[in-house]
């Protein structure tokens, strides 16, 4: 299975239980398990129809990429960032994807540009319509979309974790109606990125975080235990 990035890992294409890592990292991602959610192995292992085995294995690969926590006599928890994690995450994003512009500037092309534009409407519209999931999901492809376009894999991928992270960190601390970033900012990035401004694009990438992390309260949200079944009624066996 490839992931948003187009990229393979040999777990993608062995894991049988890619589909469910798969349905749970978007279902944190979009905001439908926000920070503090728990996460009982037997509810996921009745909704998707496998064993509590299966499903252990699916929360380790999660709490590896630190999209969850693992707790002896507590269980599993979607991942709730502290302060100083949340603000280190925006921190190392602004400074990866600066630091990329000038490769990125190197080797964009008309094809490239088309592609983000393209993101960049569909994310306008689920603003529009108010689909927060769509636009979260919408606002870190537009991210990663345009780190892709230097062609350095690596960095495309910790863009690309480090995104889903991100929306941890918003769902934790951002307002209700928060979701994803703002797009007229991606208006501005995509009109830089077209004349070629490498010092003006540079500096409004490094303000777009600057924005996130201004808007967001630093509140914690509380433990919730969701409804798996009206989440997952699709995806079970």
């Amino acid at each position: 299975m490839k992931s948003e990035t187009g990229l393979k890992t040999a777990s993608d294409l062995s894991d049988k239980d890619e589909p469910i890592y798969q349905a749970l990292m978007t279902a944190i991602v979009e905001h439908q398990l926000p920070p503090g959610s728990k996460l009982p192995e037997e509810a996921l292992s009745e909704v998707f129809g496998v064993s509590r085995t299966g499903i252990r294995k699916v929360l380790q690969r999660l709490a590896a990429v630190q999209m969850i926590t693992l707790t002896p006599k507590r269980g599993a928890q979607v991942a709730t960032p502290s302060v100083e994690e949340a603000q280190d995450i925006f921190r190392t994003r602004s400074l990866l994807e600066c630091a990329n512009l000038p490769d990125v500037l190197a080797h964009c092309r008309g094809p490239h540009l088309a592609a983000l534009e393209k993101i960049n409407q569909q994310e306008q519209q689920a603003h529009a319509v108010h689909d927060g999931a769509a636009a979260i999901r919408l606002s870190a492809a537009f991210h990663i979309q345009l780190q892709a376009i230097s062609g350095n894999q690596v960095l495309t991928e910790l863009v690309t974790r480090l995104s889903q992270r991100s929306s941890l960190v918003v769902a934790a601390y951002g307002a209700p109606w928060q979701h994803g970033c703002r797009c007229d900012d991606h208006d501005r990035l995509l009109e830089l990125l077209r004349e070629k401004e490498l010092d003006r694009l540079t500096d409004a990438l490094r303000k777009h975080f600057d924005h996130i992390v201004a808007s967001l309260h630093f509140e914690r949200s509380g433990e919730t235990l969701p409804d798996f079944a009206r989440l997952f009624a699709a995806k079970g066996a």
